[in-house]
């Protein structure tokens, strides 16, 4: 199946994700956990609680990521040397829908993302599972799926092969992102997860719709236990330079068909 996305995505089944921006953003206290078919906060909008800091030992007394505001800051602006270095959800997830928003800065070159159905390797260090890439430095990329699970190491929507990579014209050319000093200033991210499907808007916009029957459920994602349940993290990148906020995170449990 070819992946490569153009201007004209299917809408079939892409229904439930469009309605959530008609729902309001929680925010506020609140727990951690979620009903089925409730909307619940990842991110009090006080502390990190329901979160994880997870990263190699040499990165461990670094502050890269904290509650500034009513906002979840990552920032490693000042700091090359650093490893991947990950916030993940202390509870795990299989069939969701998310939201979030994200601040993003001009003069930011790093790289940042939003980890799904991931698992973290104390041992070896690594995060298994797809990330929704956020690429402040190349906007276009934003939005399309990069499996950081050992085995695979590619972009999987759109699908490239090992060593090759996507490229603007692989992009829908209605993609917005805004910076901290431009419009709104904030990006609205938004995730559906079932099954092995995958769908992730930006600004509204259908970025990524990718079935990934025969891959997700694979034995490489087996072995690791990712790519249909596992934990959300947000991404600081291998020795980059990144600052980037997060607020308003919600999700809401869906089931399987």
């Amino acid at each position: 199946m070819n992946h490569r996305t153009s201007n004209r995505y299917p809408l079939r089944g892409i229904l439930p994700i469009l309605l959530l921006t008609a729902i309001p953003v929680l925010s506020g206290c609140g727990g951690t956990g979620t009903t089925a078919g409730t909307w619940q906060p990842l991110f009090n909008g006080t502390d990190l609680t329901g979160w994880t800091v997870k990263c190699k030992p040499s990165d461990r007394d670094m502050e890269f990521w904290k509650v500034d505001g009513d906002t979840i800051l990552a920032d490693s602006i000042d700091h090359e040397g650093h490893d991947y270095v990950w916030l993940v959800t202390d509870r795990e997830y299989a069939d969701f829908a998310l939201r979030l928003r994200f601040q993003a800065y001009r003069d930011s070159p790093g790289n940042s993302g939003v980890q799904i159905r991931s698992r973290y390797d104390d041992e070896a260090g690594w995060l298994d599972g797809p990330q929704i890439d956020i690429h402040p430095p190349g906007p276009w990329r934003t939005g399309m799926i990069w499996d950081e699970t050992r085995g695979v190491g590619r972009w999987l929507y759109p699908n490239r092969p090992q060593g090759q990579w996507v490229n603007p014209t692989m992009a829908n050319p209605d993609l917005v992102l805004y910076y901290a000093d431009q419009g709104p200033g904030w990006n609205t991210l938004e995730i559906q997860a079932v099954g092995p499907r995958i769908v992730a808007l930006l600004n509204g916009v259908i970025v990524t719709d990718y079935d990934g029957s025969g891959v997700l459920d694979d034995s490489v994602h087996q072995r690791h236990d990712v790519g249909l349940k596992g934990h959300i993290a947000l991404q600081i990148h291998k020795a980059d330079r990144l600052r980037i906020r997060f607020k308003d995170i919600v999700i809401r449990e869906l089931a399987a068909p």
